[in-house]
């Protein structure tokens, strides 16, 4: 088991902690707005990112927070990697450990795989995305989107539209937003909703796209044609855009729009909708790089600095 502190779901942060790396996250966004966005704190240290799925948003941010905080980064992909011959995760995970990494960022398309990958190493692991079932930095980087945009998260609607049953970015996004004092509701086609697991997770579940009325924030959910197979969730996606596809004919005025990307404009999202300034996709982007440079620089650093209140002066002068 790994011997630091390490990052496996949303549900591993208190409230108290997860209020502490947006705070962090913040005053990295204030660092990085300088000429120089590179930070001496984490310098000598190895992050290694593996990932065993296709990313573009979570992979780059990752490298790039590594980076900016002067950690020797290395990207290890599955495809051109030994995974390709048939070395098992277990294997895997035991070579990289030979190298005495401090972090190991992870994605892996099955549920429960960076947990079990945690047992063969001792240094940090933070969850990059396991299958379906949770994403805790993108729960993250949503919360500090949300909070600099509205001002606050206690008592905020977050309505989940779509494909809930295979999102991992529902399922980590609904905890945190719980634990924070906000309200969660998934909409979805009936075969798109998770049985008994939405009720579990004690969120308000509808069939019906008009229930969007209610919520300040509406979570359009990307189409994971990938994991549905040949399962007919839905007759056809121009059925599906049609019933469930959010644009502006659907929302009131106020209301603001996420997405966690990669967008399939025309069926989730409507590219009028896509690209309006008020939606908050570029900026679930932009927090995304500095809210994993508080993750990381929280694993590895002592406590006490972390929890100080002139923690930007000390990563300077790191």
């Amino acid at each position: 088991m790994s011997a630091r502190r390490s990052l496996i779901g949303i549900g591993d942060l208190s409230r108290d902690e997860i209020t502490r790396l947006l705070d962090l996250g913040e005053r990295f966004a204030e660092v990085m707005s300088r000429d120089i966005k590179k930070v001496p704190t984490l310098r000598g240290r190895t992050i290694i990112n593996l990932f065993f799925e296709s990313s573009t948003r979570t992979a780059t941010s990752f490298e790039l927070a590594g980076k900016r905080l002067s950690a020797d980064v290395i990207n290890v992909k599955a495809s051109g990697s030994s995974v390709e011959k048939g070395e098992t995760l277990k294997d895997t995970i035991l070579t990289l450990a030979a190298y005495k990494p401090d972090v190991l960022v992870i994605r892996h398309a099955a549920a429960g795989a960076v947990a079990a990958a945690a047992r063969y190493t001792d240094a940090a692991v933070v969850n990059a995305g396991d299958g379906k079932h949770e994403h805790p930095t993108q729960a993250l980087l949503d919360l500090y989107t949300l909070r600099k945009t509205m001002g606050r998260l206690e008592g905020l609607h977050v309505a989940f539209v779509g494909d809930v049953l295979h999102s991992r970015v529902a399922r980590s996004g609904a905890i945190a937003l719980q634990t924070m004092g906000a309200k969660v509701s998934f909409i979805a086609p009936p075969t798109l909703l998770p049985r008994g697991s939405a009720e579990g997770l004690g969120v308000h579940t509808s069939y019906d796209i008009a229930d969007i009325a209610d919520a300040d924030v509406v979570y359009a959910l990307r189409m994971q044609h990938e994991r549905m197979g040949d399962g007919g969730f839905v007759p056809s996606l121009r059925e599906y855009a049609t019933q469930y596809g959010i644009g502006h004919h659907r929302l009131r005025e106020g209301q603001r729009v996420m997405h966690a990307g990669p967008m399939n404009r025309g069926v989730e999202i409507t590219d009028q909708l896509a690209d309006d300034p008020t939606a908050l996709v570029t900026a679930q982007v932009e927090g995304g790089m500095v809210v994993r440079m508080a993750v990381l620089y929280d694993l590895l650093s002592d406590p006490k600095a972390v929890r100080s209140a002139d923690v930007v002066s000390h990563m300077v002068a790191a």
